[in-house]
């Protein structure tokens, strides 16, 4: 957020919002503002509310009627108009600019585009509209470029200052700005000015959520839904934070009871499908992942998750084709290159998943999971340098782990460099002492012909996994070659 817009929002409250004890009285709303709250994505409930409380000054006749029609308002806010008793102003009934007509038709349709390149031009011609600012503000919030909303909507404050929305809408930029304190701020000023508003009891919960407080958030969010019970966002947004909070089984009936409301909802599916992934429900995940991705094909993320998930069950073959399809779709897309590389190495394709291993490892140089992996497939792919070069980096990333000492062994047992196998095989088994590492650094002290060593992993192994034929059968053969070489 630029620092000349902080300033301004610090100073928007002790500025212009009126003193303590001082009342104003509404000015009634005319067409051209309810056109403007409906391409600033007021729902009509909310636009209703605010007639109620401010009365209207125009009469709906044919020509206005056809004006709201054609800008696609909702027809149960248009037969409310109707039904409305005007107070009469000088010129209430002249129609509004076509332009808005035009730009709250653009904004309902979610050309957005269209919508700001409108609103400007009417702006050029009446700078001091503040709903034409926020209705601008609010195209801009659509189109995810904070600063300039966060721009339109000062200004609408400055000239409008008791309209609570701009402050919840501020509030929500600075929750997308990453400054969820000032979030917190907007949205606690927007229920001073009308403590009904159930937007800002939502984005005053997106801000406590940014600071970590959940229960507060959800308490916000209760308060949001107790004015507004039907809004399928605010039932995402509880999905998202009770999923943080680690309740599984709360966040997916959050998400489920979002769908109920809104069945296209494609990023409920998506995060339900995260959360039944989380709880070992891989099935049930596969089919919410398929149900996001039939909604929104394009989204990237979607497809990464599935493509994981796919992973997870070892459908290899569905892995493969989604990941191909997903970098298709986004050629420079970071993630799935490690699960694509899973697969491939399922299927044996080691020159394939190396490809794929060197490109997960250049997005993420200090991933020793992922230079691990890389190791493994070289190795594979007959390139033992390479691997040991590849593990021993992994080794520096992470000393503790002992599956990357054992590869990083078993590299360099292959390169026949058993001094420096058998001190990885050693610290590997420091780290985990299990059979099969035990049995490893054996293997390694057969070769160099120190049996009495080898003797001793082996007995260890068996004792710890004594239903293990393996270890149990090397000690025996072992038994019998010192025999017969001490005879």
């Amino acid at each position: 957020m630029k620092l000349s817009s902080l300033v301004a929002a610090c100073i928007i409250c002790a500025t212009y919002l009126p003193a303590c004890g001082q009342t104003q009285v509404p000015t009634p709303v005319n067409l051209c503002k309810v056109l403007a709250w409906e391409a600033g994505s007021l729902p009509p409930s909310r636009i209703q509310r605010l007639v109620e409380e401010r009365g209207i000054s125009f009469r709906l006749n044919a020509n206005l009627r056809s004006q709201l029609q054609a800008a696609a308002v909702n027809p149960s806010l248009i037969q409310f108009l109707a039904n409305h008793k005007e107070i009469p102003l000088q010129s209430a009934n002249e129609p509004c600019p076509a332009q808005l007509v035009k730009a709250t038709r653009s904004a309902h349709d979610g050309n957005y585009t269209a919508a700001e390149d409108q609103l400007k031009a009417l702006l050029h011609s009446d700078p001091d509209n503040a709903s034409l600012h926020f209705a601008l503000g609010d195209v801009l919030r659509q189109k995810e470029e904070w600063d300039t909303a966060f721009d339109e909507f000062t200004e609408a404050a400055r000239l409008e200052p008791g309209f609570a929305e701009t402050h919840s809408r501020l509030a929500y930029v600075f929750y997308r700005s990453d400054d969820p304190e000032s979030a917190i701020s907007e949205a606690r000023t927007a229920l001073s000015i009308d403590p009904s508003d159930a937007e800002a009891y939502r984005f005053l919960g997106l801000g406590l959520y940014g600071t970590g407080q959940y229960m507060a958030a959800l308490h916000a969010y209760e308060e949001s839904l107790t004015r507004e019970p039907e809004n399928a966002d605010v039932y995402y947004d509880i999905g998202i934070a009770l999923h943080d909070h680690g309740d599984l089984p709360a966040a997916a009936a959050a998400y489920k009871h979002a769908l109920r409301l809104r069945p296209g909802f494609w990023e409920a599916h998506g995060n339900l499908g995260v959360v039944l992934h989380d709880e070992g429900r891989l099935i049930e995940a596969v089919a919410e992942y398929q149900a996001a991705k039939r909604l929104a094909p394009e989204d990237a993320s979607v497809r990464n998750n599935l493509g994981n998930t796919y992973c997870d069950q070892g459908d290899y073959t569905s892995a493969i084709k989604e990941f191909h399809d997903l970098y298709r779709l986004e050629p420079d897309w970071e993630g799935g290159h490690s699960c694509l590389a899973r697969a491939f190495m399922a299927q044996k394709k080691y020159p394939a998943a190396v490809e794929e291993l060197r490109t997960a490892v250049r997005l993420n140089p200090q991933g020793a999971p992922e230079r691990r992996v890389l190791g493994q497939a070289l190795l594979l792919s007959g390139k033992p340098q390479e691997a040991v070069a590849e593990l021993r980096e992994a080794v520096r990333l992470n000393p503790s782990s002992a599956l990357t000492h054992h590869e990083l062994g078993t590299a360099l047992y292959e390169q026949e460099d058993w001094s420096e196998a058998e001190h990885e095989f050693r610290q590997a088994v420091l780290l985990d002492p299990s059979p099969g590492n035990h049995y490893s650094l054996a293997a390694c002290l057969m070769t160099v012909n120190r049996n009495e060593e080898a003797l001793a992993e082996l007995e260890t192994a068996s004792k710890l996994a004594p239903s293990e034929r393996l270890y149990r059968a090397r000690k025996e053969e072992l038994l019998k070659l010192m025999e017969s070489s001490a005879h």
